[in-house]
């Protein structure tokens, strides 16, 4: 068995490729989107499509959204820091509360153990 190709017969870059093959392309229209850094981006899009354009696009360099505006590009979005468990409680409760809940708490378990209390 002679040669290591895959396909018997075919070669990088062999049998014809144009548009009887793969059809007529689509027209299409480039849209300029501009971020907050100044980049740039120029997708294209169908020219039929050109109702369903994103308002907003990802910036491929910085990957802040891009708006179509070069004056007034979008805000980045603000990344809010990791919150434990016990932050969210303290959010929604009171030390006054927590207090009242530890001593109800305390006192079930004392009555499940039989102790009596102080």
């Amino acid at each position: 068995m002679a040669g290591g190709s895959a396909i018997r017969g075919s070669r990088v870059g062999a049998g014809p490729i144009g548009e009887d093959e793969r059809g007529e392309a689509a027209a299409r229209v480039t849209i300029s989107y501009w971020c907050i850094n100044g980049h740039e981006t120029r997708p294209s899009f169908v020219d039929d499509a050109l109702t369903q354009v994103p308002e907003l696009w990802d910036c491929p360099r910085c990957g802040l959204p891009a708006g179509q505006d070069p004056l007034s590009p979008p805000e980045p979005p603000r990344n809010e820091p990791y919150k434990t468990h016990l932050a969210y409680v303290k959010e929604r409760r009171s030390d006054e509360d927590g207090a009242v809940l530890l001593n109800e708490a305390l006192a079930a378990l004392r009555a499940r153990r039989g102790e009596i209390p102080a």
